[in-house]
């Protein structure tokens, strides 16, 4: 018995957006059935003294401590600035 049916794979390309044949859904019915014999497969194993993982590598955090230090000179960002006045940049204003 077939774990897929020809329905559902008519189905699954339609979301997908895809044309095809019925040659093509009755070669990717036996294909997808033959994918899900294999997973199905992983339900034989025993998994119950493997620890839950939410990724394969052992992950860590590579940032950088954050600490506090000195700035640009503000001459040297307002002269990046297209518009400046008193110390401070200026842009179109945004509420009525």
């Amino acid at each position: 018995m077939s774990r897929i049916s020809e329905e559902q794979v008519k189905h699954v390309a339609h979301l997908a957006r895809l044309a095809i044949t019925e040659d093509e859904v009755k070669r990717f019915t036996g294909q997808l059935d033959a994918i899900i014999g294999f997973a199905e497969q992983l339900n034989e194993l025993d998994t119950s003294s493997v620890e839950a993982t939410s990724h394969v590598l052992d992950m860590k955090n590579v940032m950088r401590e954050d600490k506090p230090g000195t700035g640009l000179p503000r001459e040297d960002v307002l002269k990046n600035a297209p518009d400046h006045k008193d110390g401070q940049v200026r842009v179109p204003s945004i509420l009525d």
